[in-house]
Parts: structure tokens; sequence; C-alpha cells
């Protein structure tokens, strides 16, 4: 039996960009280096040097051998409209994303690495949630689980996900604050850092410059922080946003709990190309993707690149391997 970590990889949607990278990442050294793979995606995207497996819901049907990928087929069919969102889009990419999600549940892969699905397409398939983020969640029958965005020494856990600035600035709460302080918290050791230090980005200009700029900071975010360090996590804040995510990035914090979605991925693309991933803390299991989405305008022309994907399936099998030992 092999030592190197064991992953299943899914397609995405096959009119985006998944499928391209997914299969030139198959053919990467680093990869082939760092992990074996599982592909679970639409037989007919099979390479032919990929040989298939099957999965009876305990063990695959033949040992993945050092640098090797298998196949695992799931369902959906062309012809695909590669570059326009549409229905069969979103439903090879759910079948795609139940397969991986069920292997990795059961124990049989270390690890679970996503290509890109696309929300809209999703919808038009009959599934409703906001993305993968929350799809996971509700098969894994968790409500307490939340996206960690990764680029280097950045880490930043988000408040709120996939939803209007109105909504997530009136859904931020002191409880759900110091919530999510401890998810990050979790995060962070499950990535191998023991004793973190987090940082709590402030939601208005300059963390409200003592209630002249907004009360939130003062109302919301400080009896959270108050309650978080008795709690006993190593907690500063509220920081000005326009400083907190540099200095996070330079090794000052550990992790950052960012308040909204554009708040924490406007800095981590910043400074993230090639190189920014998501995980899902809170799962059963480890969940790795990369922080961009299906690139429908150019699906199919040849010009995708493979790094973000490469860089999610290494750090999947390293964050994977930690997990193992502790």
């Amino acid at each position: 039996m092999s030592d190197t970590p064991l992953l299943a990889l899914t397609l995405g949607d096959p009119t985006g960009i998944g499928p391209e990278v997914s299969l030139a990442c198959l053919r990467l050294p680093a990869v082939r280096r760092a992990a074996r793979l599982v592909v679970c995606g639409p037989a007919e995207l099979r390479p032919d040097e990929v040989p298939l497996v099957e999965f009876d819901g305990a063990s695959l049907s033949r040992e993945v051998r050092e640098g090797e990928a298998v196949w695992l087929a799931t369902e959906g069919s062309g012809p695909w409209r590669v570059g326009s969102v549409q229905r069969e889009g979103g439903a090879a990419a759910l079948a795609a994303l139940r397969a991986g999600h069920e292997l990795a549940l059961a124990g049989v892969v270390d690890g679970l690495v996503t290509a890109p699905v696309c929300k809209e397409a999703l919808h038009l398939a009959g599934e409703p949630v906001e993305g993968q983020t929350e799809l996971l969640g509700k098969w894994c029958g968790v409500s307490d689980h939340q996206m960690l965005a990764v680029v280097g020494d950045l880490r930043v856990l988000l408040l709120t996900r996939h939803m209007p600035l109105r909504a997530a600035l009136d859904a931020i709460t002191p409880e759900l604050v110091v919530r999510h302080l401890h998810l990050l918290h979790r995060a962070l050791g499950e990535l191998g850092i023991a004793t973190p230090r987090l940082a709590l980005a402030g939601l208005n200009p300059h963390a409200g410059e003592g209630g002249i700029l907004g009360r939130e900071e003062l109302d919301l975010l400080a009896p959270a922080l108050e309650r978080a360090r008795a709690e006993g996590l190593a907690v500063t804040g509220p920081h000005s946003p326009d400083t907190v995510f540099a200095a996070a990035a330079k090794g000052a914090h550990d992790g950052v709990l960012a308040l909204y979605h554009d708040q924490a991925f406007i800095p981590i693309k910043l400074i993230g190309e090639g190189r920014a991933v998501t995980v899902i803390t809170g799962l059963p299991y480890l969940r790795v993707s990369p922080a961009h989405g299906t690139a429908h305008d150019i699906a199919g022309k040849g010009i995708a690149r493979a790094t973000d994907l490469e860089n999610a399936i290494v750090q999947a099998a390293g964050w994977a391997a930690l997990r193992s030992r502790a």
C-alpha cells in the first residue's frame, strides 16, 4: 500500500474549464508525485490512458498505484455546449460531486478536490443551494461549516458567503462572529497551526474610527471579541479592513475573519494568482478547491491555466498527510 495520499478529483461543470484543467493536471509531474487520484466525471471525458474503476460503497475495485490516476464514471452525457451555461452541465457536475463526496465520507479517499461548478447551472438542474460549500454541508448533515480561502500565509474565513451585500451586513451578530472565530481556530489547527493568532476585520473604513464612521465595530464586533477572548481564543481587532489582509499575508496573523464575501476574496485573488485555494472547515473530511469559477468565457479555447487546480491538489495532499498523522 502506498503512503501517498489518495484524493478524489471531481471534474466540475463540463461546459466550463473544469475538465480541461483537470485533465491537464493528470499529466503534471508535481501532481503525480503528490497524490494518487480518483477522477469523478462522465465516462466520455475519460482519456484512454486513465483506467476505469468501480466503487461498491466501501472500497475501490483495484488499488490505485503510486503516481497513478483512475476514473470513476458518473452520470451525465453530452453534447455539452462548452462555454454556455446549461442544465446538462449542472446535472453532470452534481453527479460527479456526489460521487466524490461519497468516496470521502466513506473514508475511501483521504480528501476531496473539486473543480468549479456553476451556480446557475446547478439551479437549472434543480439544485437550489448557493454552491458546493452549502451542498456538501447538507449532504454531510452539518451546519457549522464555512469556507476558508488560502494563499501563502494569508488565510481568510468568511462570516457570510454568497448573498447580497445588504443581507450580509444585516446578518452580522456577535454570536455569529464568535462562532466563526472558533471555526477559524479549528480550521487553522487542522492545517497544522497549533496555536493560531486570529484577526477580526472591521466593517467600516478604518474600523469605524471609534464610532465616527459607523458603530458596528463598537456595538457588534467589540462584544464578540471580548467573549471570544474569554473563551480562550487569541484574537485581535477589529482591524482596519484596508490593512489587515496585507499584514496577515506578511505573517502578522495566522488567520483573518472577513465579514462578507468580497472583503475576503479581493485580497485573496489580488495576491493569489495561480495559488489561491478554498477549504471547507467543519466537514467530516478534507475538501479543497481552486479559488476560481467555471470561466465559461474562455472554456474550450485552450488558454485556461491549470496552475490553480494543480496547487489545490498538491496542497490537499499535504494537508491530508497532516490529518492522517494527527
